[in-house]
């Protein structure tokens, strides 16, 4: 590719940016925007590295760049939507700039694209896991025994538990993942938090709210759930700790139930190696006095 195509390129890329780039993080996706004459990329490899080139070059200008997760059949539904053509550059610039209000972005901070995609769609999985399991509590009404609104009452009881447990755990890094066999796919959500120096604790509040919703989606629905919390704190060998969700209990599983649990691949149900320095043991105790939510549907 000469020179005057590489610059052509980019100034039809520039074009297309509005403070915040869409992303086509995948082939699959690149190739389902290929089809329209004004997108002019015909090769997914290429175009990363020249969005990278455009990222790089805004960045050196001082120019502040947000990254966008590009969805080919929500754009597509977005120009019905608003009875725009979506064969044009302006409208796939308009809906990037939507996208940027409402959507999910992460600032350009010179991170390599290869580096920023994975994040990017990580960032968008744990979003959409999010809003499904808040989606259903809120479609689950209120108890007909009691009047009550059952996944409010689900998420104030999925709260008091992380709460307990956080409390419980020994401090330095906590890194919680929390497992539930919904219907039609099991949801996953992971926390992690740290302890300051004065003894404090540091958690992403948004983490800690996708995190809930779904421990509460498991409680409310009596979905089979597990829940998996590992320790790292300098000079000790990390802990791994466990918990098998039970209608609305956390019941702590022994030390062989989460060392079963953690050295076994969830796919495939081969055994993983466990790792060299860490330990798998029972968890602290939780205490059974929290109020239960009283739902027995």
């Amino acid at each position: 590719m000469n020179h005057t195509d590489q610059r052509t390129m980019r100034r039809a890329l520039r074009r297309e940016i509005a403070g915040t780039i869409g992303l086509l993080t995948d082939e699959h996706d690149f190739r389902a925007m290929s089809r329209y004459r004004t997108f002019t990329f015909d090769d997914h490899t290429t175009y990363l590295r020249q969005v990278e080139a455009v990222l790089k070059a805004r960045a050196a200008e001082g120019t502040h760049t947000s990254v966008a997760l590009f969805d080919p059949h929500d754009y597509a539904q977005f120009c019905t939507d608003h009875n725009l053509d979506p064969d044009t550059p302006e409208n796939r610039t308009r809906y990037t700039a939507e996208l940027a209000t409402t959507g999910l972005t992460i600032p350009y901070d010179g991170t390599p694209l290869t580096d920023l995609v994975p994040t990017l769609v990580d960032e968008a999985v744990r979003r959409a896991t999010w809003e499904y399991a808040a989606t259903l509590l809120a479609r689950l009404g209120t108890c007909a025994s009691c009047g009550e609104d059952i996944g409010r009452a689900a998420f104030t009881h999925a709260s008091a538990l992380l709460t307990r447990i956080l409390d419980s755990a020994p401090p330095g890094h906590r890194h919680l993942v929390c497992s539930i066999s919904a219907t039609p796919e099991t949801l996953v959500a992971v926390l992690h938090t740290d302890t300051n120096p004065d003894g404090t604790m540091r958690l992403d509040e948004t983490e800690a709210l996708e995190f809930t919703t779904v421990l509460a989606l498991g409680i409310a629905t009596h979905s089979p759930g597990g829940l998996v919390l590992r320790v790292t704190a300098p000079g000790t060998r990390d802990r791994v700790h466990g918990w098998r969700l039970h209608g609305e209990h956390l019941h702590p599983l022994t030390a062989a139930e989460v060392f079963d649990a953690y050295c076994t691949d969830a796919e495939s149900g081969d055994l993983i190696a466990p790792e060299p320095d860490v330990d798998y043991c029972a968890p602290p105790d939780l205490g059974d006095d929290l109020p239960p939510t009283g739902h027995h549907h």
